[in-house]
């Protein structure tokens, strides 16, 4: 039986609400399922509260209101906090996407979030609503 996790799009107001948002929908209040890109992949590898046979749909509710909150304004303060801690040979191109971000261009933290969840590689699907 497919299991149904609501992201609640209008609770998402900047990438740390999504994240709670997130953990909430899979894992109840309080609930983790990633506070990173790299930790939202793993989780959705299974054993952080899916199902391990990848039965299971996100369901984003509301998106459109995501996308705005998720777009190139969040998209630059990420970049701009992420520079900071970069690996110095990785600052060029974290400026370079900072730049874009700056400038309305390239992929925001919506698009990467909607990158992860429909990876071909990962389990589970994502319903845009």
């Amino acid at each position: 039986m497919t299991v149904t996790y609501v992201i609640d799009g209008s609770r998402v107001t900047g990438l740390e609400q999504f994240w709670k948002v997130i953990g909430e929908a899979v894992n109840g209040p309080g609930g983790y399922f990633g506070r990173n890109f790299d930790a939202l992949a793993d989780c959705l590898g299974g054993g952080m509260g899916t199902p391990d046979d990848g039965d299971f749909v996100f369901e984003w509710r509301d998106h459109a209101l995501s996308a705005h909150a998720l777009a190139h304004e969040e998209t630059a303060r990420y970049l701009r906090h992420s520079l900071s801690r970069v690996h110095p040979t990785n600052k060029p191109s974290v400026q370079k996407r900072l730049d874009d971000a700056l400038a309305g261009r390239g992929p925001t933290l919506f698009d990467l979030l909607v990158e992860i969840l429909t990876d071909e590689t990962a389990p589970g699907t994502l319903r845009l609503l």
